[in-house]
């Protein structure tokens, strides 16, 4: 025990110290400087938006547009001496600048496939967890039957019905995208829905649709953080799928996906076609996932 003038002192001490330095730091700057002692996922960040930015930035650089044809450059190899770096195709267009282009689509398609999933898994959820009873065991048995659905043979309905245009594509993943997301959303609810904040909202009389979007979901935004970081990967992969299939973007758009799926029997004449589209997609597909392994860390609370 200390005295009562080592008491005094220390607390003299404290109260000398600036506000900010005795404020606590909120849960999501801790959250942020474990990830940030992430090394792989850091490296992620940073590999992904390079990736990004040469997507979008890197067909306005490269001579040649992602549809023009070099009839003197057939099947070209990859050179540095000319202006064709990852080569040309078997109509004399440029790997490149088809291979960024084709990124501009599968990251759109990721990005807004993955907001369209889990906008809808967190709203399914949140209210299928925080009403409870009945309404819960109906919506939760409609995600259950919605798990059966073979989402390839409705996408090539949808595509065979309405054609291959982009925002179908973008519909068609994210109507089975979002499942996952529901299921967590909704254990969390469970839990936090017994909270005293909620009890105290219920109290003086805040509306049902106002507790769930103003006080349940703001306090998930750890775990949806992370689930979004594991849909983008999931979503870009099934947009490559479709497109290797077929189902995808129709020429003379392409994605990765649709890159992939052309230079598939071109393999041992020309390994460039197959080379490069592969490789941005697998580095995509890798950064994603490191990122939300480095965020499920960060938000883990065994960690704090």
């Amino acid at each position: 025990m200390f005295s009562k003038r080592k008491q005094l002192a220390l607390a003299g001490t404290v109260a000398d110290l600036p506000l900010e330095s005795v404020k606590g730091r909120s849960p999501w700057r801790d959250a942020m400087n474990r990830f940030a002692r992430n090394k792989a996922a850091v490296f992620s960040v940073v590999l992904l938006v390079l990736i990004t930015v040469a997507c979008i930035v890197g067909p306005w650089l490269v001579p040649h547009s992602f549809d023009d044809t070099d009839w003197g450059a057939i099947s070209l190899p990859p050179t540095w001496a000319g202006t064709h770096w990852f080569g040309t195709d078997e109509l004399g267009r440029d790997i490149l600048v088809r291979t960024l282009i084709g990124g501009r689509i599968s990251l759109l398609v990721g990005l807004l496939g993955t907001i369209a999933s889990v906008a809808l898994g967190i709203a399914w959820g949140a209210v299928a967890g925080f009403l409870g009873g009945k309404t819960d065991s109906v919506m939760m048995r409609i995600v259950d039957m919605m798990y059966a659905v073979p989402y390839l043979l409705i996408a090539i309905l949808m595509m065979t019905l309405f054609g291959r245009e982009f925002y179908l594509v973008i519909i068609t993943i994210a109507v089975f995208s979002w499942l996952d997301t529901a299921r967590v959303v909704r254990g969390q609810t469970l839990t936090l829905k017994s909270r005293e904040f909620v009890e105290a909202a219920h109290a003086i009389g805040v509306p049902t649709h106002r507790i769930i979007f103003s006080h349940i979901v703001p306090n998930l935004l750890g775990i949806v953080a992370i689930y979004t970081t594991v849909t983008v990967p999931g979503v870009i992969l099934t947009e490559s799928v479709l497109s290797f299939l077929g189902l995808g973007v129709q020429e003379p758009m392409t994605s990765w996906g649709a890159l992939i799926g052309d230079s598939v029997g071109k393999m041992d004449q020309q390994p460039w076609m197959l080379l490069f589209p592969s490789l941005f997609l697998c580095a995509t597909l890798s950064c994603a996932n490191y990122i939300g392994d480095g965020l499920r860390d960060a938000f883990d609370p065994k960690d704090r």
